[in-house]
């Protein structure tokens, strides 16, 4: 049956190459061209009647002729159609973020287009042009409910470039984004994965001509989430969860934007924030007050025993307290406690006298409920914030359709009400949400540490060095970093790495607390364990970092920089160029890969391990020396090995 349905994607994908090719009746007054700076967007009709348009940066093709068009209550829009430019104009904004910098800078052009039907009807197509990226939704004005059945959006990527894609062998894949980070050239995509021809955002482009293209969406609200189905001849076509069936939405028709992000250079790529500069600014009212609104890193037991009770909850706040981690993730379990409620709030208000704020674990289809403004939900909420807890961590959405996005929302919303931050997990990746709602200081989406406890696992190293140039590149994500009882193929200076290397606001800590806190050979990074931030003022990514081999990333906090590196290959000698640092001198704490040592037995470490082969790990050695920004320093990194270094400004 599969090989029946990867030839009729790729004989519907042959039809595909007959239509999608520029018209030419040299009918130029249909054309449009929108530019900002070297990117260009050309606006065109098809052979095939249908709305197309075509992307360009510095005259070189990134995305090929690429259809417009959406399906609303049984009718195509977008075929045989005049355009009407209604508006030109330039938009700038800044605002605050909690992630890999601490103000996002955004301007470009937006154009807003009139597309009227042969029939009279009329709807808007509106793209936004800037040096980050190309974007662009539909807006379909109607009354009463409309019946959204697909879109034909579609992307065509040029040939020979390399699409870096995540990948799991199971029905989770669509459900939680909780894949492994793969690559293939795109004319593979049709049949690359065991699970068919979807794939869920975002997917990253390295170009043949040089530089990046990531294909994203922004603004991800009232609407169904996008995948993207790989059709033959190169191209994407949008795709949901809902299929023919469609989904309704109420009133007018407002689509998350269609994002193709660009990039010179990873460093552009990493700190492109045009998926958040697209979503709307909190609201003044909601966010009047947002400095219950705190990151910080969290303890969490779940990666040394699944199930708690609660006096190991009570340890954990202690044991948060001496790292001086701001949370304590309460996680499943926590609900056949006797007296439930009684004891959370017990440990909420002894967390508070530690300095320490408690997150409640939740599967979401106990309060997604709908009915009376999803009046289940906001019952369940008032009663975490009557115990004192200042977050939920909501569970298992497993999906991302339309009524899925709507709950998101209203958990958003709702919390935000009641001044509480929410984790998301079991959930789609980040479109850039946390922008219209602070209070989402996490979301998993992600294949992050808690495979390594799977039969599926462990993660790779090749993984982890793909992650921040493609699913970090569009918002936080909940990694849950640092297993140094169960590494996998990775060494400890590697582990070590990914606090600096991967971002969360929120970031929740594996490891077990009593082993960082008590084991000889954790101690000399102890102070960088309880000191590394979870929010950045600024990050760069040195220019040897290379997408699933080699990522090298430093970040500011205040005038302090931390610097790490995760490698997956054979051993290598690395050059770092320490230009990046302001003026005057720096201690350098050096965190590297100890190969001449006795590698660590990690067997009986922890009990919730399945060590496998990987039963020993690379240690690490911790060095210090004085630099300024003429230095070169040289680290050598182990096979799949990483390193930290801290810079402390003297």
């Amino acid at each position: 049956m599969k090989y029946l349905f990867y030839k009729s994607a790729l004989f519907f994908g042959f039809l595909f190459v007959v239509f999608s090719c520029r018209t030419s009746t040299g009918d130029d007054e249909k054309n449009q061209t929108l530019s900002h700076g070297t990117t260009e967007v050309s606006l065109f009709t098809a052979t095939n009647g249908q709305l197309a348009f075509l992307v360009t940066k510095n005259k070189k093709v990134v995305l090929d002729t690429s259809l417009l068009g959406i399906k609303v209550n049984d009718k195509l829009l977008g075929k045989n159609v005049e355009i009407t430019l209604l508006e030109q104009k330039e938009t700038q904004i800044q605002f605050p973020l909690n992630g890999i910098k601490s103000e996002a800078s955004y301007k470009g052009d937006v154009y807003s287009y009139k597309v009227s039907e042969a029939d009279g009807t009329d709807w808007k197509l509106e793209f936004q042009l800037s040096n980050e990226g190309v974007a662009y939704r539909y807006v379909v004005s109607g009354q009463g409910t409309q019946h959204v059945q697909g879109e034909e959006s579609s992307f065509k990527i040029p040939s020979q470039t390399k699409v870096w894609y995540f990948e799991r062998d199971s029905d989770w894949k669509l459900k939680s984004h909780a894949g492994e980070w793969l690559s293939a050239d795109i004319s593979e995509m049709p049949t690359v994965s065991k699970m068919g021809p979807i794939q869920g955002l975002t997917l990253t482009c390295e170009l043949p001509q040089g530089g990046y293209a990531l294909l994203a969406e922004a603004a991800l609200y009232n609407y169904s989430g996008m995948r993207l189905e790989a059709i033959g001849n190169n191209t994407f076509k949008a795709n949901f969860e809902e299929g023919n069936a469609g989904f309704d939405v109420t009133g007018n028709i407002t689509t998350p934007w269609r994002c193709i992000l660009l990039a010179d250079t990873l460093n552009d790529l990493t700190n492109n924030t045009m998926v958040a500069s697209l979503n709307p600014a909190p609201d003044s009212k909601l966010f009047a007050d947002t400095n219950w609104i705190k990151p910080g890193k969290s303890v969490w037991h779940w990666w040394s025993g699944k199930y708690v009770d609660y006096k190991e909850e009570h340890d954990m706040v202690d044991d948060a307290q001496s790292l001086n981690f701001a949370y304590s993730m309460v996680d499943e379990g926590w609900e056949k406690w006797a007296n439930k409620w009684e004891s959370v709030t017990k440990l909420s208000n002894y967390a508070k006298e530690k300095g320490v704020g408690i997150f409640v674990w939740k599967h979401s289809k106990e309060i997604n409920f709908p009915e009376d403004d999803y009046a289940v939900m906001g019952h369940f909420l008032d009663s975490v914030k009557k115990t004192g807890a200042v977050g939920v961590k909501v569970d298992f959405m497993n999906g991302q359709s339309k009524n899925i996005i709507s709950f998101d929302e209203a958990l958003l919303r709702k919390a935000a009400e009641r001044q509480l931050m929410v984790n998301f997990h079991g959930c789609q990746q980040s479109s850039g949400e946390y922008r219209t709602y602070p209070n989402e200081v996490t979301r998993e989406g992600i294949r992050g540490l808690e495979v390594n406890h799977m039969k599926e696992g462990p993660l790779t190293a090749s993984h982890n060095a793909a992650l921040p140039f493609t699913r970090y590149v569009t918002g936080h994500g909940d990694y849950t970093p640092l297993g140094l009882t169960e590494p996998g193929e990775t060494t400890w200076a590697h582990q070590l790495a990914t606090l600096v290397t991967f971002y969360s606001p929120f970031n929740c800590i594996a490891e077990n607390t009593q082993f960082l806190l008590k084991t000889k050979s954790v101690a000399p990074a102890l102070d960088f364990i309880k000191a590394v931030p979870s929010v950045w003022d600024e990050t760069f990514v040195l220019p040897q970092s290379k997408i699933g081999e080699l990522a090298a990333i430093t970040r500011r906090t205040n005038n302090d920089w931390y610097l790490g590196v995760l490698r997956s290959g054979p051993a290598q000698e690395l050059q770092i160029d320490c230009s990046f640092l302001g003026n005057g001198e720096y201690i350098a704490e050096i965190f590297t890969d100890d190969t001449e040592a006795k590698r660590i037995d990690l067997k009986g470490l922890n009990k919730e391990a399945d060590l496998r082969q990987w039963d020993t790990a690379v240690p690490f050695k911790k060095s210090s020396e004085t630099v300024t920004k003429e230095k070169t320093l040289t680290v050598r990194l182990a096979e799949h090995g990483g390193a930290v270094i801290k810079f402390i400004k003297k």
